[in-house]
């Protein structure tokens, strides 16, 4: 009887050994490609055949929860086509972080996009691919409608791969907001 319970108290001995160590040596799983910090983000509008550049800032330093951001009121002349490039930057620290940067380094992983509210207030057509032949819309052309007020709605899509296999295809559908801010909009005669 002895030698029958000693040899279930070693076997559930053992068994308890390799559960345990079977649990602590399963691999973790890799981590999220987290979300940038993003506190300010220009818009710099080039009306063709000029050499201005006009900006247009939305400015959040204490980030979400602190104080209102500053937003700049966009304003342009109705009719006309401009050339719009987009930066991102993370002003929390010092120096400042250029997320572009790392927009552009991440290209197929990240989609710029505008949204107008009317939709007649402006379009903007992306001028720059990523590898596989997307938009990803830190620079393009704006077209403005005629006058009229609205809103620009900005977004920056982060999509990266799930489970290694591209999401991105064109669309905002896919991933999660890096950046998600609107700036009111003038077109004036």
């Amino acid at each position: 009887m002895k030698s029958t319970h000693s040899l279930l108290t070693v076997s559930l001995v053992f068994m308890l050994t390799v559960f345990f160590w079977s649990c602590g040596t399963k691999e973790e799983p890799a981590p999220e490609d987290e979300n940038e910090l993003i506190t300010t983000v220009r818009l710099n509008f080039t009306e063709n055949g000029t050499t201005t550049v006009q900006k247009f800032e939305w400015k959040d330093i204490d980030g979400d929860g602190g104080n209102a951001p500053a937003i700049s009121k966009v304003t342009l002349k109705a009719n006309r086509t401009y050339k719009l490039e987009i930066e991102f930057l993370d002003e929390s620290k010092t120096p400042a972080d250029n997320i572009t940067a790392e927009v552009k380094a991440k290209q197929d992983e990240h989609l710029v996009v505008f949204s107008p509210t009317p939709s007649s207030l402006l379009t903007y057509t992306a001028g720059d691919k990523d590898s596989r032949n997307f938009p990803i819309g830190l620079t393009g052309n704006t077209v403005t409608g005629n006058a009229n007020q609205g809103t620009l709605r900005v977004q920056l899509r982060h999509q990266p791969p799930v489970n290694g296999q591209p999401v991105k295809n064109g669309t905002v559908t896919p991933g999660s907001d890096d950046v998600n801010i609107t700036f009111d909009v003038s077109i004036a005669p």
